[in-house]
């Protein structure tokens, strides 16, 4: 993913192949709300500014750091998508044979489901770095901070259905639980991005 040029990704993307899909989608839309929210720290200098210089530079380091996660979770979320695909290759012409690509399938499907929800977790702590952002940024380039939590947004719901669509081939009730969860705090993400664009495009009307 880090390699890829934006043209080769989305070939890659369009073509008829298992991976990078939806999920892969999703987090580079975290990492491209991540350097938003870098972007807009990185504006946010100077004399003007130094009241809140530290809490800058924390996000500044913060949003740095959650975009390169989010790659990783990129290259995860392929490498986890494929070996789905593979689980469901395996032969099934015995009984032994059908048992063992069963648990290989539900094996596959779990770890298939936990980069989306890693992708959800990122893309809000992004928009924590947005909302905290907002007040102290700099006003030429505070619409970053609105596409920042857009694409945050982005990031959370897209990778929602990714884990919604695995759901079904998923046995662990615990870990069920745990993804339904995590699937569930979409809205609430959702409803904050809503107020942090709310909040720029008021600023920009005035």
């Amino acid at each position: 993913m880090r390699n890829r040029s934006v043209q080769g990704f989305l070939a890659a993307l369009a073509d008829r192949v298992p991976a990078p899909g939806g999920g892969a989608s999703a987090a580079l839309h975290a990492a491209q709300a991540a350097a938003l929210v870098a972007m807009v720290a990185r504006y946010s200098d100077g004399p003007k500014y130094a009241a809140h210089a530290a809490a800058i530079r924390r996000i500044r380091d913060a949003a740095d750091e959650l975009r390169e996660n989010a790659l990783d979770l990129a290259e995860d979320d392929a490498a986890a998508f494929t070996a789905v695909t593979d689980a469901y290759r395996l032969p099934k012409t015995t009984d032994a044979e059908a048992a063992e690509r069963s648990t290989a399938i539900a094996a596959a499907v779990l770890a298939a489901a936990r980069p989306p929800a890693f992708v959800v977790g990122v893309a809000g702590r992004v928009l924590e770095l947005a909302e905290e952002l907002l007040p102290v940024s700099n006003r030429n380039v505070v619409s970053d901070v609105a596409a920042a939590a857009e694409a945050a947004r982005a990031a959370a719901t897209t990778a929602r259905v990714n884990i919604e669509i695995n759901l079904g081939g998923i046995t662990d009730a615990s870990a069920r639980n745990d993804l339904l969860a995590v699937a569930g705090s979409v809205d609430d993400l959702c409803d904050r991005a809503d107020k942090v664009t709310a909040a720029v495009r008021a600023g920009l009307a005035r």
